[in-house]
């Protein structure tokens, strides 16, 4: 008798505990569904680290929907949908400093490739160059978008628009584009090269364009225009500096020679 009801709250308080943690991962389970479970300070790791929380076929889809731009589809809505990330636009941006500098190199080298006065030597130096262009781009022109169309929003009461963030991630993704470019850009013909970056601007630029117009249509036509303007322009600066910059075409001045006889005719005056 003892030993069965000694037994018994022992089983009963396992099926207690079971029966609670089942409870709380429901309770857990309808947080996450409602959207109300509370995220990390921006402080900590964790809150950064749900930024790059995404999976290989989330980050080829949005590099697809980055180089495949759809008239009246909105990447941040069709394609982020409402969920940015970090790991696409840091990984874009890396592969693109390096893109450049290495592409840039052999592309000098090739152009150079049998001329007796040149001397190559690797620049390494174009990595630190491209690596603070590319990431000032990818950072600070997505801040002043977005702190000018949060200021607008706010002057003209209208809906809110993007986040920071969506703005950095639908700017890391435009750059894909600019990796094969750069490829590309190693083949020493200058109408493709010129080609090549008519497309990619054309690419790139779409997919912003078509992203932030919605934000800003309802604006007066001057700042509507103004600002996706100032998008595609600054956008423009970029792949033309970065053509200019690492890719421009040696021109190497021959030195000039004196032909064998008039040498031997000055040095026939001076001795006379």
């Amino acid at each position: 008798m003892s030993g069965s009801s000694s037994t018994a709250p022992a089983g009963a308080t396992g099926d207690i505990k079971l029966d609670m943690s089942d409870d709380e991962g429901q309770e857990e389970s309808s947080e996450l569904l409602r959207g109300e479970k509370q995220t990390s300070g921006f402080w900590t790791f964790e809150y950064y680290q749900s930024f790059f929380n995404v999976d290989t076929m989330q980050v080829l889809d949005r590099v697809k929907g980055s180089v495949m731009p759809l008239p009246g589809r909105n990447f941040i809505k069709h394609t982020l949908q409402s969920s940015p990330d970090l790991y696409g636009p840091f990984w874009i941006c890396v592969t693109l400093v390096f893109s450049l500098a290495i592409s840039g190199n052999l592309s000098t080298f090739l152009n150079s490739l049998g001329s007796t006065h040149y001397h190559y030597r690797p620049q390494f130096h174009r990595v630190t160059i491209a690596a603070v262009v590319i990431f000032l781009y990818a950072w600070l022109v997505p801040l002043g978008v977005w702190g000018f169309l949060t200021w607008r929003q706010r002057e003209e009461r209208q809906q809110s628009g993007y986040s920071f963030l969506e703005t950095v991630c639908v700017y890391g993704y435009s750059l894909f584009i600019y990796i094969p470019t750069s490829v590309l850009w190693i083949l020493p013909f200058e109408w493709l090269r010129w080609l090549l970056i008519l497309v990619a601007m054309v690419i790139s630029g779409s997919v912003l364009v078509l992203t932030f117009w919605p934000v800003v249509r309802d604006d007066t036509k001057v700042t509507a225009f103004a600002t996706v303007a100032t998008i595609v322009v600054l956008h423009a600066l970029l792949s033309i500096g970065c053509k200019m910059y690492f890719f421009q075409t040696a021109t190497h001045t021959p030195v000039p020679t004196l032909a064998p006889n008039h040498t031997a005719a000055i040095f026939t005056n001076k001795t006379h």
